[in-house]
């Protein structure tokens, strides 16, 4: 169930969801009272607009960002058992498989990356990779079996790989992935992830358990934006803020954190 609710939040954080909808209702209201029609409809047009001022969605995800500072490299890594990485970065099944298994990441392509140059420099790191089918729907290759071909075509040390591949979301990433042979989650790991989803993550495996530290990536904002950067392509921005802060509040008052 929570899970359901979940993918329904990521809907309603789309802010063209909102443009649509205002235009619709401005729509049909006008039929009967001409004025709210036009109001909603001119809301609607307000909406699309704003969403394209980038300094605002990127004050919040810079406020996530901001709370772990990103690393050049694995502090002390002898002591650490190993890298968690967390899924998210890969293209849907149906993509890879209709390309012959060729890997196809997103734009946080930077959580498959991160780790390989991690396991070159400390010959004794782990990986360990959790994510199974994240969408609703979900057929075809799981998530962990896409990363397993993308390492191998990497050429990463398979022998050191491990995959979980039945989480569905951040929480069972971190029930799951302590399930697996051989992992001990009260040993240190590096915790990779996008560093907007990083705070959810580490409170996540934290509260499962875990002594974890974290890896952020996938930065997505600098110190400062511009206040004429301007693009239409920014409710992506403002859906990834809002459906991050919704995540943060849905797993506090579910006691997932």
């Amino acid at each position: 169930m929570f899970f359901i609710v979940s993918k329904v939040l990521a809907f309603i954080t789309q802010p063209l969801a909102w443009v649509a909808l205002l235009l619709l209702l401005g729509l049909l209201v006008q039929r009967w009272r001409r004025r709210a029609g036009l109001r909603l409809i001119w809301l609607g047009l307000a909406v699309l607009l704003l969403q394209g001022w980038e300094p605002l969605p990127d004050a919040l995800i810079r406020r996530l960002e901001a709370r772990y500072p990103a690393l050049e490299d694995a502090p002390d890594a002898q002591r650490y058992a190993g890298v968690v990485v967390l899924g998210g970065a890969l293209e849907p099944s149906r993509i890879w498989e209709g390309h012959r298994g060729q890997p196809a990441l997103n734009d946080a392509a930077e959580r498959m990356t991160a780790a390989l140059p991690l396991l070159q420099r400390h010959p004794h790191l782990q990986l360990l990779f959790t994510g199974g089918q994240g969408e609703l729907q979900g057929r075809g290759w799981s998530e962990a079996e896409r990363a397993k071909l993308f390492y191998a075509s990497q050429g990463a040390p398979m022998a050191r790989i491990q995959l979980e591949s039945a989480s569905r979301n951040t929480h069972e990433n971190a029930l799951l992935s302590a399930t697996l042979p051989g992992i001990d989650k009260t040993r240190p790991w590096l915790l990779v992830t996008s560093a907007w989803h990083m705070p959810r993550a580490m409170a996540t495996f934290e509260k499962a358990g875990w002594n974890v530290t974290a890896y952020p990536v996938d930065f997505r904002t600098g110190e400062t934006t511009p206040w004429t950067n301007y693009s239409l392509g920014g409710g992506g921005r403002w859906q990834l803020a809002l459906r991050e802060y919704l995540g943060l509040l849905a797993y506090r008052l579910s006691g997932k954190l």
